[in-house]
């Protein structure tokens, strides 16, 4: 039985963002929970190599195109439905979620203080933010928890279409190339507040 269901729909979009990557057809669709909000699960959906999934991380095809949802996740997202809406106010992909958070369950706690955190906000800072400052975007670090750096994107990032796509090609190749503690880089960005939400919380 599945994990997931990803609907027609937001396969076809999803294959659309990923052709226009490099190396597209070994990147696969992460489904990952990064924490809470409003009472509902917060989700990073990214485009990332499907070589990077773990032995014990769920894998599923849809049509040629993998999704994979991390281990510690499987629970979270059980049941889930993936799909594309169109709405012009909400629109993008969306995640209707049978399961809800537990209420102990919490991002990790910002401490940007340590070597490690101030390494990671230095390559923001120096590489990341002026790259993507001529899109109007903007990218700060929320917390570090080795070997995953969280960030939040700003500006015109928010809501973006092509905001996973940033992450993974751009900002989390930066970090994890410069600082090899860090493996890993999680999109804790409200995407569903932009003009152009690329996904929203589930609808209940």
């Amino acid at each position: 039985m599945a994990l997931v269901f990803l609907t027609e729909r937001a396969r076809e979009k999803v294959e659309g963002f990923r052709a226009g990557i490099a190396d597209a057809e070994e990147q696969a669709m992460w489904v990952e929970v990064t924490g809470m909000q409003a009472g509902a699960f917060a989700y990073n959906l990214s485009l990332k190599p499907l070589a990077g999934a773990a032995p014990d991380d769920h894998v599923q095809e849809f049509g040629g195109l993998s999704v994979v949802i991390p281990a510690r996740d499987a629970d979270a997202l059980r049941g889930a439905t993936i799909d594309w809406s169109d709405d012009l106010m909400s629109g993008g992909l969306t995640v209707d979620n049978p399961n809800t958070p537990s209420p102990a369950m919490a991002p990790p706690p910002a401490d940007l203080s340590g070597p490690l955190a101030q390494r990671v906000a230095q390559v923001i800072d120096q590489q990341i933010n002026p790259s993507i400052a001529a899109h109007g975007g903007s990218a700060e670090l929320v917390a570090v928890e080795e070997p995953t750096a969280y960030v939040r994107l700003g500006g015109g990032c928010v809501g973006c279409g092509m905001a996973t796509v940033t992450l993974s090609q751009g900002i989390e190749v930066a970090i994890t190339e410069a600082i090899p503690e860090i493996s890993s880089v999680v999109d804790v960005t409200d995407h569903a507040s932009g003009s152009n939400p690329y996904y929203e919380a589930a609808k209940k």
